[in-house]
């Protein structure tokens, strides 16, 4: 249901709300064929997938021209919400499994998404740099930190440094130890009503 998205983000234009409420028909017909979601979730596709990925945006708005990248996209998560949400910034989705970039890149070409780019690549051979990095619980995090640490640009215009931006659930006491002088954990749970979001956050880690 757009609704939820709407609840949250009630200031979105007509051509993104047009754009949101055509992800359930895209994930239903892609998933059918590519399995991205698990099937349980594809008819709660609005609160754990849309909106978990737009959680993201209630710690950072991204500025225009921010490059982004999305680590272990799968089906486009978090990066597809977020590119809908900010189209003046640059969404760059990798994911080492080639048909999950299949549904990305059939996804953003169906909602007329001009500030993404998707290829299937491993995290590790990208040369790029970026402002921030995104990701939904796709590794641990110090493997994750390892992965990432040399791609984040110094071209600072955000309200919050460059970073890391990741969604993860549960304890994160022990898998974040070494990094706790420098790690901000915001709860999703002050953001969104949703049982769901209970144990949900975000973490991020200014480089």
């Amino acid at each position: 249901m757009i609704s939820i998205i709407q609840k949250y983000f009630p200031n979105i234009s007509k051509t993104q709300q047009a754009q949101f409420a055509t992800l359930q028909e895209l994930y239903t017909l892609w998933n059918a064929q590519i399995n991205v979601i698990s099937r349980k979730d594809i008819d709660l596709l609005y609160e754990r997938h849309v909106l978990h990925s737009l959680g993201i945006a209630k710690v950072i708005q991204f500025n225009s021209k921010t490059n982004v990248m999305d680590i272990g996209c799968g089906g486009g998560f978090p990066g597809i919400p977020l590119a809908i949400l900010f189209p003046d910034s640059n969404f760059y989705l990798v994911d080492s499994i080639g048909k999950k970039i299949k549904v990305v890149n059939e996804v953003a070409l169906a909602l007329g998404l001009t500030n993404v780019r998707a290829e299937h690549k491993r995290a590790e051979e990208v040369k790029e740099k970026f402002e921030f990095i995104i990701s939904r619980a796709v590794t641990e995090f110090p493997v994750f930190y390892r992965w990432v640490q040399n791609k984040i640009s110094k071209n600072q215009f955000n309200n919050l440094p460059n970073g890391i931006l990741y969604l993860k659930g549960g304890d994160l006491t022990e898998e974040f130890k070494d990094f706790k002088k420098r790690v901000v954990f915001y709860d999703l749970k002050d953001y969104f009503d949703e049982e769901f979001f209970e144990t949900k956050k975000v973490v991020y880690l200014p480089m």
